[in-house]
Parts: structure tokens; C-alpha cells; sequence
């Protein structure tokens, strides 16, 4: 197992301000692991520290083995590629897919082979005279990335690259995107706020929050397993219960919310009675009207507010008897629920095992009152 990228308790500080808080993680050779986080998090500063625009504070990155202290962005065998692309519009595809090789000293047949090969590898053979006004948005975003993997970096930095595109176009490229990394073996370090980016495209998954990675794990892991509660909630949608965790006798544990609701879960792990816990289930955990031979759901009977339908990711925002709050129940593809409508009363369940659950502090109850 070769670590093309080693990143060790790096701090990064803009006076009293921490951006990076003690981030460690490596990236094995060939793999695709992306940083997933809201703005102001502080992936970009650790992408620009990868980089060498930015010096850490404490700590350190090597890439290959080699030591990046004090290395200038441009002897780093990396590469960047940003939301605003930046090609050239007065070249054509293929020159600015040469500038950096003609930057480096590479002449003549050499930069030909070498940029005819790269367009072959990112599926735009025959491009290279095409002007930059004459592709497409996809066809621009394969430009740009083969501007950098031309270069042969050890490591592709890509900060946020889908985001100007439209929607359609960048679900298209999140596949592209992934097959062309797993084709060229280029190991690509991805950031984004994109949850569905990161979960589709990703060996590896960093969700970061002020500075920290919260989680670090396969993108399944981090939808089914999340190790904390902003994860379960930043990834994927969730219904969050509040409550308090009771037990009556030698009965099994169960979470008992404000409005005197009881719902049987999997504690956490060192867990005790009168904890005050959080919570989560998915709107696709979430069964319409369950099979009454299910005795150890939990069960409630809800009024549909609204049905939204979006095809094969269709729900309903439903309300508790007796509750203003709003849960969300995902509409099942394997079966049809067009006689759903608004108003109606029906019973969801979800299986307690299929909840997230997590201890909440003092501190952080006072906080959420």
C-alpha cells in the first residue's frame, strides 16, 4: 500500500482565527477521497495548504514521502483544478492542454503525442482544434482536468469543480467524473458541499465542521453509520426525535420525547436512564402502513400535509397526531402509493435498530432549548 498523500496534525491559523484544526488523514495511491462540508468549514484552506498557496501553521504534509515544508505550488507534484476553469479562450483545446507542458520545456512530437494520448484517456479524441467556444460545459470541465492530468501530478487537487454547472449536466459529470479517475489512476483529492457528489464518487469520505473532520469513512458507512449527529443530519435527510432514555424494569430501552411519545431504539453505547439522547431516522427507514405481524416497530399515525412527487425520490411531509412537528416518510419505488392524498390519515413504522441514537451533553441540550 503506497500513501501518495500524508496529511499530519496540520493547524492553519489567520490571526486569533483557526481555519484547520488538527487534521490528520492519508490517501492511498489510485484513490478518490473528498472532503464534504459547508462553507466556511475550512476544506478549501486545506486543499490550498495540499497546494502550497498556503504555509501551515503546525503540522505536516508530505506527498509521496517527501517532506512539502516550504516547496513553492509550482515544484509540488500536484495539481489544481477550480470552479472557475479558467481555459484560455484565445487557444484551442489542445494549446491549453500544452501551456504547461511548453511551460516545463516539453517541444515539438513530444507535446503532440502527449496531448493527443490525454484527450484519448478523458473521451475527447479529435478536440484538438476545437476552439473553447465551440464544446460543450462537460467537454470545457474534461478540458481543464486534462490540462492538469497531462502533467502526470502525483495527486489532482479538484475544488468544487460541478459547481457551475447546471444540475443535469452535473449529475452527468459526477459519473464521468469517477470513471475517469478509476481509467487514468490519478489519486484525486475532491472537495465539495455537495453531499451526492462526494457519496457517488468517493473511496473515502472527510466530513469536516469548523476546522475538524467529524467522520472519516467509506461513503456507505457514512450514510448508514454516521458517528455523530451533525454527520446524520449534514448527510442525507433525517426526522431528529428529542428525548430522554428510559427503561421500565427489565423491559427493553426506549426514548420517551417531549410530547410523552415512546419510540424503542438501540441505545447508545454507555448510555444510562434519564440520558437526554437525539434521535434520527431516515425517511426511507420509514414503512406506510406496516404489517401488523411487525410487533416491534414503532408505530404512529400521522396526517399527510403534502406529497411531493420527484419520481424515484418521491415523499410525503406528514404530521403526528396531536403534533405540529413535520416528519418526512420516503415514498417506496417498489411499490405504488398514487392513492395517497393530502389529508389522509395513515400509520408509518420504522424498525428501532434502523435509528441513529446519540448522547447529548447538558451543555448541549441547554443549547437546542
Amino acid at each position: 500500500m503506497q500513501i501518495d498523500l500524508s496529511v499530519q496534525n496540520v493547524v492553519k491559523r489567520f490571526g486569533d482565527f483557526t481555519a484547520v484544526n488538527n487534521v490528520s488523514f492519508d490517501v492511498e495511491t489510485g484513490k478518490f477521497f473528498s472532503i464534504l462540508g459547508p462553507s466556511g468549514c475550512g476544506k478549501t484552506t486545506l486543499l490550498r495548504m495540499v497546494a502550497g498557496f498556503y504555509e501551515p501553521s503546525s503540522g505536516g504534509i508530505r506527498i509521496r514521502g517527501e517532506n512539502m515544508a516550504g516547496v513553492e505550488p509550482n515544484k509540488r507534484p500536484v495539481n489544481m483544478v477550480f470552479q472557475q476553469l479558467a481555459l484560455f479562450p484565445m487557444m484551442n483545446v489542445a494549446e491549453n492542454i500544452a501551456f504547461g507542458l511548453r511551460r516545463r520545456g516539453v517541444r515539438g512530437e513530444e507535446i503532440r503525442k502527449r496531448v493527443d494520448d490525454i484527450l484519448e484517456r478523458v473521451g475527447l479524441p479529435g478536440y484538438g482544434e476545437k476552439k473553447i467556444s465551440q464544446i460543450s460545459g462537460g467537454q470545457k470541465q474534461r478540458v481543464a482536468l486534462a490540462r492538469c492530468l497531462v502533467l502526470q501530478p502525483v495527486v489532482l487537487l479538484l475544488d468544487e469543480p460541478l459547481g457551475a454547472l447546471d444540475l443535469k449536466l452535473r449529475e452527468q459529470m459526477k459519473v464521468e467524473l469517477k470513471k475517469l479517475q478509476q481509467q487514468v489512476g490519478t489519486t484525486f483529492v475532491y472537495i465539495t458541499h455537495d453531499q451526492s457528489e462526494a457519496m457517488v464518487m468517493s473511496d473515502l469520505v472527510a466530513v469536516m465542521r469548523d476546522g475538524r473532520f467529524e467522520q472519516m469513512d467509506t461513503p456507505q458507512n457514512i450514510y448508514n453509520r454516521p458517528a455523530t449527529p451533525f454527520v446524520a443530519q449534514f448527510v442525507g435527510n433525517n426526522n431528529r426525535f428529542l428525548g430522554r432514555l428510559r427503561r421500565e424494569g427489565d423491559g427493553p430501552p426506549f426514548v420517551e420525547t417531549e410530547d410523552r411519545s415512546r419510540y424503542g431504539i438501540v441505545p447508545p453505547e454507555n448510555a444510562c436512564s434519564e440520558d437526554r439522547v437525539e434521535m434520527y431516522v431516515r425517511p426511507e427507514a420509514m414503512m406506510i402502513n406496516p404489517d401488523e405481524r411487525l410487533s416491534t416497530l414503532n408505530r404512529i399515525t400521522v396526517g399527510v400535509k403534502t406529497v411531493l412527487f420527484d419520481a424515484g425520490n418521491s415523499r410525503l411531509i406528514v404530521t403526528p397526531e396531536n403534533s405540529g412537528r413535520e416528519l418526512i416518510v420516503a415514498l417506496p419505488q417498489n411499490r405504488q402509493y398514487d392513492d395517497i392524498r393530502v389529508g389522509d390519515r395513515i400509520g408509518i413504522g420504522w424498525d428501532p435498530a434502523s435509528a441513529f441514537c446519540f448522547c447529548r451533553s447538558e451543555i448541549e441540550a441547554s443549547d437546542e432549548s
